[in-house]
């Protein structure tokens, strides 16, 4: 029953939180959309723990009005990119795991859209200092293993999630997969064109981010050239990429 797939500019995009697809594959994200693709980004937490370090005060509301701030700043970001629209889940920020619910909704979200390509987050940590503090947060893991999971086979199997068949969610094959991210990297997007929309969209996570990103927006670009060097390419985002 598995339909057959044609070809279709749609891309699904799934992280833990807000800003992470802005630092992962935003240029990436801003070249597909410039391209006529239709990007979704779905956002698996509500960003309710991405409040300041030395905060003592973390009660119910002001958690509430952290998920507003960064949902606003989400959508600007989304904008600065040319995605199509964001969908939140909204599990809680910092409890997230790699549940069949979690999977289910991904599924849901890759039945919707027909999603062509997927891009998520590596599921595997990377055991390299500089990059450690990212790639060991278990939202990150979390999302990641549900995401693949859901990629392969549940999205395009009717045998998975039967419910979501009589909802009208048919079964439905992503055919790219990227990940940022991995321990292998084969594959990189060249972003020099898109690297301006990539730093607008970074600025909007004021929250998390702060108003003076100089210094950010330059170790950025740096991180772009370096991996754009291998490839030949003057900028670039890579990923491990993987054809279903």
């Amino acid at each position: 029953m598995t339909e057959q797939v044609n070809d279709r500019k749609t891309a699904l995009v799934v992280v833990a939180h807000p800003d992470d697809a802005e630092f992962g594959c935003g240029g990436t994200i801003a070249a597909w959309a410039n391209e006529g693709w239709q990007v979704t980004l779905v956002v698996c937490t509500d960003g309710s723990s991405g409040g300041p370090d030395e905060a003592t005060d973390v009660r119910t509301e002001l958690r509430r009005q952290l998920t507003a701030t960064r949902k606003q700043e989400q959508a600007e970001a989304a904008k600065a990119l040319g995605i199509h629209e964001v969908v939140f889940l909204d599990y809680p920020d910092g409890e997230l795991t790699p549940t069949l619910e979690l999977r289910r909704e991904i599924v849901r979200q890759i039945r919707r859209t027909r999603a062509y390509r997927l891009v998520c987050q590596s599921p595997d940590r990377v055991w390299e200092p500089q990059y450690m503090i990212g790639r060991f947060h278990p939202d990150h893991l979390a999302a990641a293993q549900a995401a693949m999971a859901a990629v392969y086979p549940a999205a395009q199997n009717p045998w998975d999630f039967p419910e979501l068949m009589a909802e009208g969610f048919l079964p439905s094959r992503v055919k790219e997969l990227y990940v940022v991210g991995a321990p292998l990297i084969n594959h990189a997007v060249d972003i020099s064109a898109t690297i301006e929309q990539k730093l607008a969209a970074l600025a909007c996570h004021v929250s998390q981010l702060g108003t003076d990103q100089t210094k950010l927006a330059e170790r950025v670009r740096t991180w772009a050239v370096e991996r754009g060097e291998p490839y030949g390419l003057p900028m670039a985002e890579t990923f491990h990429r993987v054809e279903n």
